[in-house]
């Protein structure tokens, strides 16, 4: 993978900035893309000062104008574009009752809109070219039903069909589309699900019965260094012959469903 060049949106934290890491550590130049622009700078200054090619490009993914230009600028400095890893997004609790006009519009403008969009502007450059990975980030919710979680897991289903149906499309110019689906991982968000606490995190762990939810087999949460690893994978040579498939990296919490 040395030499050559990566956006990752979402990278201010969490599972973004841990696959912005790894693709850097693999000697990949990694366009640091979100929205957050103090964190976004304060990750890249860390991956600069510890040898590491990344630069900070700040985007809203679910503003076409702001992607379409981010994206130009982002080969303007670094090169062609080989690899796109959409890892951002929102996550808005609730039960449908309680859901706000906001609360659904916002998520499927960053979950799904903002992946429909980076997807669309990189997929375009790549398809003359012959070549590229993309991989999307989505849920082990996606496909499993959760309570107060009804915003979060349609977007992620619909991000989940719109990479496979990308996949099928630009297959014949040689680029693969893949999902990863991680399921409960240590990182803020699971924090702003109220699950912050290493009470809750055993909870997690054990499961949930009054919410209808099983526990982790493997008696851990991902690590966002977990999910990193998976999605390397996907847009390595390594996995050369894989596309429009999704890896769920959950600890077994779906039952391998």
């Amino acid at each position: 993978m040395e030499g050559r060049v990566a956006l990752v949106t979402g990278a201010a934290g969490g599972i973004g900035a841990a696959v912005a890491g790894e693709l850097c550590r693999r000697g990949v130049t990694v366009a640091a893309v979100d929205c957050d622009a103090g964190r976004l700078a304060r990750t890249v200054e860390k991956l600069n000062a510890d040898g590491l090619s990344a630069e900070a490009f700040s985007v809203d993914i679910a503003s076409r104008t702001q992607v379409e230009a981010g994206v130009a600028a982002v080969e303007d400095r670094l090169g062609e574009l080989d690899f796109l890893v959409n890892t951002a997004g929102v996550l808005r609790m609730g039960e449908v009752r309680d859901l706000t006009d906001q609360d659904w519009e916002t998520t499927f403008a960053v979950n799904a809109t903002g992946v429909f969009l980076m997807s669309r502007a990189v997929a375009a450059r790549m398809v003359p070219r012959r070549r590229g990975s993309i991989v999307t980030v989505a849920s082990n919710a996606a496909s499993t039903a959760r309570t107060r979680m009804a915003a979060y897991a349609a977007s992620k289903a619909a991000a989940t069909m719109f990479t496979k149906c990308l996949g099928l499309e630009v297959a014949r110019y040689g680029i693969r589309c893949n999902l990863v689906a991680p399921g409960s991982t240590d990182t803020p968000m699971l924090v702003g699900m109220g699950n912050g606490g290493e009470a809750e995190k055993t909870s997690i762990i054990d499961g949930i019965p009054a919410d209808y939810k099983v526990g982790i087999p493997l008696r851990k949460l991902a690590r966002p260094s977990d999910v990193a690893d998976a999605v390397v994978f996907l847009l390595s040579d390594r996995a050369g012959h894989i596309t429009m498939q999704s890896l769920t990296v959950d600890g077994g919490a779906t039952l391998g469903g």
